[in-house]
């Protein structure tokens, strides 16, 4: 009998909480699929051929976005992430010049304060449970959401009053994102409120700085502006940096610090190895991207006509590269469902790869890094909440991970 593959792909055929059984069949049964117009790369070698071939592009910003949501189409448009060169390389050039690694590592103090203030409050939380509590604090809302968002404020220059306001607008931006499964009705409509009300916010601190460089001249907004000065872009392009970074930071570095401690929860042994040498982080970051990628799928177009995997690509196709699949290939990374926080696993695809590769990594990283090293030294008896329904996952596949993880802590 002739074996037909597993047929046609559908997100909405995938278990959120573990989507790689899927992803291996695939991969190892039709790895080059085409699906609903689509094609979708299942395999490690494949994805990040095209991740570095300039033969794909991201063919510009969603034309899916409703014509009566100006001011997200605007805001879009002008994310770097939805570009391509020549645009994209000047605008990239623009964040790379004020979000450069010693920023970063210039900041990482800070970071640190940050992430332990979260978590004493978070050891407070759950200290106060009643006892007998089932469950004590959802480690999203309390940690892994704020978390980020605080960060980002802190180069972007947001004064500490404003921050709460900021992380509702980044939240409300996601209900635009093209992958949401369960988006509310009026997503959209609250997506574009969000993306005008962020608009003002910054044209606002940039006509701020420009009257008074020399007194709000020391953060992100700051530095870009000084670099824009060689080669302008205008403020539309600007503030779409500002709501990117925002959104970009916060969503991803989320969802990189909850799978993170889901994972090493459910493997003991890394958790305690990583608790007496916590000189591993490093590492363990990357191996967690790799185990279960923040951003599960990222999508291209051909701009010519192409074979993959032995199926022709004819030019205008779109190619969904499946992030998540690559890295669990077991040509690039041996018994790649096993954890291993020891691990060489760069060339994981969690980042990107080529002329989009992410350019806040160093801050995901070093978030993810000194968050984890937080919640590990603060909280040494963190453990999962009893109950199914102690971890709900959001209904998004691309940006990947839970909305609500309850934890508590035992002796």
């Amino acid at each position: 009998m002739t074996d037909r593959g597993p047929g046609p792909f559908r997100i909405s055929d995938v278990h959120l909480p573990d989507p790689y059984p899927l992803y291996r069949r695939y991969r190892e049964r039709d790895p080059v699929h085409r699906a609903d117009g689509t094609w979708y790369l299942f395999r490690h070698h494949d994805v990040a051929r095209v991740l570095a071939d300039r033969a794909y592009v991201r063919g510009g910003s969603p034309a899916r976005l409703p014509q009566d949501c100006p001011h997200l189409r605007r805001t879009t448009a002008n994310w770097m992430v939805f570009m391509d060169p020549p645009r994209h390389t000047r605008v990239r050039a623009l964040v790379q010049k004020s979000f450069t690694p010693r920023i970063v590592e210039a900041l990482r103090p800070r970071i640190g304060h940050l992430a332990s203030e979260l978590v004493a409050e978070l050891a407070a939380e759950l200290r106060a449970a009643p006892p007998g509590k089932q469950g004590g604090a959802d480690l999203v809302d309390r940690f892994a959401a704020p978390f980020p968002i605080l960060v980002i404020s802190e180069l972007l220059g947001v004064p500490k009053e404003d921050r709460p306001w900021f992380r509702a607008r980044a939240v409300d931006l996601q209900q635009a994102t093209s992958s949401r499964v369960a988006r509310r009705a009026d997503g959209f409509a609250v997506a574009d409120a969000a993306a005008r009300e962020l608009d003002s916010y910054f044209r606002a601190e940039l006509a701020r700085r420009r009257a008074d460089l020399a007194r709000h001249g020391s953060d992100l907004i700051a530095a870009m502006m000084r670099a824009e000065e060689e080669s302008p872009l205008g403020d539309d392009v600007l503030v779409g940096t500002c709501i990117h970074l925002l959104t970009a930071g916060h969503e991803t570095t989320t969802n990189l610090v909850s799978k993170g401690v889901l994972a090493l929860l459910a493997h003991p042994d890394q958790l305690a190895l990583l608790r007496g040498q916590p000189e591993l982080l490093p590492n363990a970051v990357e191996e967690l991207v790799r185990y279960d990628s923040p951003v599960q799928m990222i999508t291209r177009q051909a701009k010519e006509d192409d074979v993959l995997g032995g199926r022709a690509i004819s030019a205008g196709s779109k190619v969904t590269l499946v992030l998540g699949s690559a890295n669990r290939d077991p040509e690039r990374f041996p018994d790649p469902d096993r954890l291993d926080v020891r691990r060489d696993a760069r060339r994981h695809s969690g980042f990107g790869m080529g002329v989009h590769y992410c350019v806040g990594a160093p801050l995901a990283r070093a978030e993810a890094e000194i968050g984890l090293a937080a919640l590990l030294r603060g909280l040494p008896g963190l453990a999962l909440a009893e109950g199914d329904d102690a971890v709900r996952y959001a209904q998004d596949l691309v940006f990947h991970g839970p909305e609500r993880m309850v934890v508590r802590t035992v002796t």
